[in-house]
């Protein structure tokens, strides 16, 4: 029987890959839906790729467009996610919510209720929403599969395991495009020059989070509220290569660590196939990579964000949505040439710390609103603090 597939952010980078693994293996799947803002060439070519009757448009002006050009077609285009669900009769084996920033979190909340599994590529939900979205996935037994691939890396090595039994658990970074140039230089680089990953093909944005190494942050806040695990636990180490994305250290001694290529193709591939025998083409295994993997600590003077992470707790807060807020702000701001490389490490604390925000740091999210609030709130205390 086919596997019935949703893919929300179908053209975005994880929805793009999904999409293709979709269509050279159409054989096993029936997509059901996919989803876009306002990519209309994208999406017309995708819907006739995998053979898919639903798409969701999120922008207006978008959506009427698309809707009056598929008007006489058999091809039903709605307005939102929310629109899609209520017509939705049947139960979807596997969705890829790969919505980006916390405009995902709605339609990922909507995607557990109808779905048997869910993959979720939405670092902002998961770091502002995790506790709303693991009530979801209890109440509904949904299972849920991480996708980035940190995190589907701890995923696989611990997932059979009993979690008071790890000892250490490492996330790997690459170091980014200025991880051997010296600290003086990079101050006030450009973004042209901080979006050259020298391994991932990404957006600029995320590019410029692997500069300052915030995505490990980020990443290492993922983890913890994903698997429960004290965040004393987590270590963040420089590796080059960007071929180990992690390793599992156990009491009884034995390390585990998973590898593979720089592709993301691999862990959407492993979601969506679970524990079923199929096959991706991929890179042969590389004696030179094995034999030179290199792994060091990470220069808290040059990637001051790391410093973050003392802020971090144990549990669930809407210190994460001002932390991440003002971070995106901030990367945007940079990336339009507004401020330096160096600003957006000081302004990010310098917002954090405000007066403003103190009674946050305690407080658990209750619903998806209240955080969306919160947002527009530190994107007008950023618009101040730059003069904007």
């Amino acid at each position: 029987m086919k596997k019935k597939i949703v893919v929300l952010g179908s053209t975005g980078s994880i929805g793009s890959t999904t999409i293709q693994i979709i269509k050279n293996n159409l054989k096993d799947f029936n997509v059901i839906a996919i989803s876009t803002n306002k990519n209309i060439r994208k999406i017309l070519k995708q819907a006739k790729l995998v053979r898919v009757k639903n798409i969701i448009i999120n922008d207006k002006k978008s959506y009427l467009i698309c809707r009056k050009k598929f008007n006489k077609k058999k091809i039903n285009v709605f307005r939102n996610h929310s629109d899609f669900k209520k017509k939705l009769k049947l139960k979807i084996d596997y969705t890829m919510c790969a919505i980006s920033g916390l405009e995902g979190l709605k339609p990922t909340l909507d995607a557990i209720k109808y779905s048997s599994t869910v993959g979720i590529a939405n670092k902002e939900s998961i770091i502002c929403a995790w506790n709303l979205i693991e009530k979801e996935l209890n109440k509904n037994k949904t299972k849920f599969i991480p996708i980035d691939s940190e995190h589907f890396s701890i995923w696989s090595l611990i997932k059979n395991e009993n979690k008071n039994n790890i000892e250490q658990i490492i996330l790997t970074g690459s170091g980014g495009p200025f991880l051997n140039k010296p600290i003086s230089k990079i101050k006030y680089a450009k973004a042209s020059k901080a979006i050259k990953h020298p391994n991932w093909s990404m957006g600029k944005k995320i590019s410029v989070d692997s500069a300052t190494m915030m995505n490990k942050v980020f990443e290492v806040i993922e983890a913890q509220k994903i698997f429960n695990i004290d965040k004393n636990k987590f270590r963040i180490l420089i590796h080059p290569k960007s071929y180990v994305h992690a390793i599992v250290k156990f009491k009884s001694g034995i390390i585990k660590f998973l590898a593979h290529d720089t592709n993301m193709r691999i862990p959407i591939f492993n979601s969506i196939y679970l524990n079923e025998r199929n096959k991706i083409n991929s890179e042969k295994i590389n004696l030179s990579t094995l034999n030179n993997l290199n792994f060091s600590l990470p220069n808290k003077k040059k990637f001051t964000s790391i410093n973050f992470l003392k802020y971090i707790k144990n549990k669930n807060t809407l210190f994460e949505t001002i932390l991440i807020t003002a971070n995106d702000e901030l990367v945007n701001l940079y990336l339009k040439d507004k401020i330096n490389f160096k600003d957006i490490y000081s302004l990010t604390k310098k917002t954090v710390r405000l007066k403003i925000f103190k009674r946050y740091f305690n407080k658990k999210p209750k619903n998806p609103d209240e955080i969306i609030n919160l947002v527009k709130k530190v994107r007008f205390k950023i618009n101040q603090l730059c003069n904007i």
